[in-house]
């Protein structure tokens, strides 16, 4: 009987197909754990990224709807470039300029209600009514609900509420309140509520010339809102008229300003959440590779019936699909959990202080979650392509003959393909930033570990060479020894897990310690006063209180400082500019990184922090401008280290400041104790030299608290880096455990032949114990190699370019002794509970066990 075209082989591949599946199915139903093991490593690492993705979109949501409750929305604003306001004067210029239809000022002060903080908005009705209807939620004559009469709107004595606000400080319509704004305590009474105000934002609203007049702001407005008939031209007659001191703002730029704040720190904890997905990957390649191998002589059956090279890779591929879908699915799922009880427990930025703790609360994003989906089916299906690659590659012949190691231990591995990784890694992460973010960077990092995971063969060759060479020795070591110098290919693929999450939690580890160790040492330098008074809800000290101050029994030398928000562009965060005495070399605690040389005669010195320098391109020498009474000039005398402020920071003398800008006002005071008094008494007689309104707007520290203090937060805002740390180690040590638990139950065989030989279960157990140590302490030592390589890339390209700090490489050496010790132990252990099934069997049984 002959054949017809295309028919020769169909029954041969009919069983071929049915025994690759009863293949794939047993092996499900024998190693359920496996399986089991590697979803949950897709799991993790799909749950750790789209939570942080959903906090960090959950937070900048929570901020704009904020940025809208509080701005109203409005299409065009005139903003001053710092609390001190612009002159009111500008405001009708603004308001009969080309293209704008209508104009609202508005006056905005930090505020408290006790414990409460708000935003307080002097607002002229009508003028907001037409202007940002949205910010006092209904048109006039009545501003909000339980308005008394059309006439309360403007009552000097009456103020809104959004319900936010109302719900914190725990009050009600009707009541009376004392409001704290600019260093003013004034009773009002609670007159209605603001109903289309964001209900998270704490909002209250006055009228502007009460606010004006109660809050200390004759003559001054912060913001001017806009209505407009032809926005180019609004633009272009606004921009000619604006004085130094007020920006031009829209909704875009604010969302641009909240965005960039924080915008590297999330691409940062971005970066960091997809680690743990990495190291799944690398995981599941790690168990996918042992399952291949141990069914290399099934496969090369399959082939000889008729199974095409493609059959056997698709049918890996659908195992690691399965594994991807479980994985990713749970992931999702437990990821907004994850979110939820970030936003919960961290709040919006998770601990880093960049929203100001602002509520938040979970938006789903389902492109961000098809995004982690398909990035946790990728990472299953490319661990489970490799390794069935390599599997179809094999000749079927050769494959039924040996079902051990496919890597020849007599040929050298090649070590160049691992060294142009890390050389093409280190050139890539040298590149600038791409619009202030190290992309970089981590594309060098990328690079760089892979690189490092490349060179794991080579490694654990020329690690083992010497030991394999030894003659002398105890069995169980030697044996362990000879195996894993023989299996160069099982040894491999036990330490791409291991070196992969143990080199990224390294390299994290360095980092925060690095940076941990600068900051202290940061504030040692800086807090050098013995007492440190600050006030809140933007009070002051006038002249007159800190005469009174300076005068208090006990205090040596007082300094006085003030510090206020400037913005430079309407697109970034505000820097800081900070008046204190520094003219002749009168504030040793500024820790000069470069200095200028002699300052030109009647020129106006400014230090600028390193943020400020990288930041805005400001050098020693320089000349640059700045929006303080007007368009002053000044001329950089030096750069100054500084870790409190990413934004940057500007220093000007108190002297200068006072006589640009008129402003008398300090926020704080630094003060050296006399020696031999007692700074608790000292402390408590400033505060009782302090007026009576002001005493409950004054917090006092001293260097020791505060310095806690600031460590505490900075430890609160790495919480997620340290949590992610925890669980690239752990999902290492279930690749540990993993790989060799499939390696040892493999080898069944090989133990009943050894006992065949005389060794003992003891001495087998000893011979597994010695083969995981080593394999643990193999991948202790290249991931830490790695892992010190890569956290040069972290301190030295992605923190600078992230958040413009520089700082020294400092090694956490316990850390690497923990981790260390931790690998090399577990891998012991592992090994010898996976080795306990193995060798339960007799050696009669063991030997006649086939696949």
């Amino acid at each position: 009987m002959a054949f017809k075209p295309g028919e020769r082989g169909e029954p041969g591949l009919r069983s071929s197909r049915l025994a690759l599946g009863w293949l794939i199915g047993g092996e499900w139903r024998f190693h359920p754990a496996r399986f089991l093991l590697t979803a949950v490593a897709i799991l993790v690492g799909v749950a750790l990224g789209f939570a942080v993705h959903l906090v960090n979109g959950s937070a900048l949501a929570a901020f704009d709807g904020a940025m809208r409750g509080v701005s109203g929305a409005a299409e065009l604003s005139v903003r001053a470039t710092s609390p001190l306001g612009v002159d009111e004067r500008l405001y009708p210029r603004v308001a009969r300029a080309d293209g704008v239809a209508d104009a609202s000022p508005v006056v905005t002060l930090d505020a408290r209600i006790s414990k409460t903080r708000l935003t307080l908005l002097g607002v002229d009705v009508i003028r907001a009514a037409m202007v940002t209807p949205s910010l006092i939620g209904v048109r006039p004559p009545s501003l909000g609900q339980n308005a008394a009469s059309t006439d309360t709107p403007f009552d000097e004595d009456s103020v809104f509420l959004s319900r936010a606000a109302l719900t914190q400080a725990r009050t009600a319509v009707g009541q009376r309140i004392v409001v704290t704004a600019n260093g003013r305590s004034v009773p009002l009474r609670i007159a209605g509520t603001l109903p289309a105000s964001d209900a998270a934002t704490a909002v209250a609203v006055i009228d502007i010339a009460a606010a004006q007049w109660r809050f200390g702001r004759l003559g001054r407005v912060d913001r001017i809102d806009l209505a407009l008939a032809d926005r180019p031209a609004a633009e272009s007659a606004l921009r000619a008229i604006l004085p130094a001191d007020a920006i031009l703002s829209s909704a875009q730029t604010q969302n641009a300003q909240g965005d960039s704040l924080s915008r590297a720190y999330r691409v940062n904890l971005d970066m960091l959440a997809l680690v743990a997905l990495l190291t799944g990957g690398f995981l599941v390649y790690s168990a996918q590779s042992l399952s291949v191998v141990r069914r290399q002589r099934a496969f090369a059956l399959l082939r000889t019936l008729g199974m095409p090279r493609g059959g056997i890779v698709a049918a890996v591929v659908v195992e690691g699909l399965a594994i991807g879908l479980v994985g990713a699915s749970a992931g999702l799922a437990a990821g907004y959990g994850l979110a939820w009880a970030a936003l919960h427990w961290f709040g919006g930025d998770l601990g880093a202080g960049y929203f100001g703790g602002g509520a938040a609360h979970v938006v789903f994003q389902p492109a961000a979650a098809l995004g982690f989906f398909a990035l946790g089916l990728l990472a299953a299906v490319l661990g489970s392509a490799l390794p069935a690659r390599a599997a179809a590659r094999a000749a079927p012949a050769a494959a039924l003959k040996n079902a051990g190691d496919v890597l020849d231990p007599r040929r050298a591995v090649p070590w160049w393909p691992a060294a142009a990784l890390l050389l093409v890694g280190g050139g890539v992460a040298m590149l600038p930033a791409i619009n202030g973010l190290p992309l970089f960077g981590f594309a060098g990092m990328a690079a760089m570990l892979a690189g490092g995971v490349a060179g794991v063969p080579w490694f654990a060759r020329t690690l083992l060479a010497p030991m394999a060479k030894r003659t002398r020795g105890s069995v169980p070591g030697m044996l362990a020894i000879r195996h894993l110098h023989g299996a160069p290919g099982e040894a491999a693929t036990a330490l791409c897990g291991i070196v992969a999450s143990t080199a990224l939690m390294i390299a994290m580890a360095t980092m925060v310690t690095s940076f941990r160790g600068a900051v202290d040492e940061w504030l040692g330098q800086v807090l050098g006063a013995d007492l440190y008074l600050r006030t809140t809800a933007g009070a002051s000290f006038d002249p007159a209180t800190r005469t009174r101050l300076a005068t208090t029994p006990g205090v040596a030398r007082l300094a006085f400082s003030r510090q206020i928000p400037l913005t430079i562009a309407p697109d970034r965060p505000p820097i800081s500019l900070i008046a204190r005495p520094e003219r002749g070399g009168r504030d040793p605690l500024l820790v000069l990184i470069a200095k200028g040389s002699a300052l030109p005669a009647n020129a106006l010195p400014v230090w600028v922090s390193e943020p400020a320098q990288r930041l805005y391109g400001w050098n020693p020498d320089e000349t640059i401008t700045l929006p303080i009474a007007g368009r002053t000039r000044f001329v950089v005398a030096g750069v100054w280290r500084d870790y409190g402020r990413q934004a940057g920071a500007v220093l000007i003398d108190e002297g200068d400041y006072q006589r640009l800008t008129g402003d008398d006002g300090r926020d704080e005071i630094s003060a050296m104790v006399a020696p031999g008094e007692d700074i608790g008494k000292v402390a408590d007689a400033m505060t009782a030299r302090l007026p009576a309104s002001l005493r409950d707007q004054v917090e006092v520290g001293r260097p020791a608290t505060l310095r806690k203090l600031a460590l505490t937060l900075f430890d609160r805002s790495f919480a997620v880096t340290y949590l992610l740390e925890a669980v690239a180690i752990l999902v290492g040590l279930a690749g540990v455990a993993a790989t060799m638990s499939a390696q040892t139950i493999a080898r069944e065989r090989e133990f009943g032949m050894l006992r065949h030989l005389g060794l003992t279960r003891g001495q087998l157990t000893a011979m597994l114990a010695i083969e995981g140590a080593i394999i643990g302490l193999t991948g202790a030592l290249a991931g830490i190699g790695l892992g010190l390589i890569l956290s040069q890339v972290l301190i030295h390209v992605i923190n600078p370019q992230s958040f413009n700090w520089t700082m020294t490489t400092r090694i956490p050496y316990e850390t690497l002794l923990g981790v260390a010790a931790a690998l090399t132990g577990a891998a012991a252990i592992t090994a010898v509970l996976a080795g306990r099934r193995a060798t339960a069997n007799s050696a009669v049984q063991s030997v006649r066990e086939d696949w």
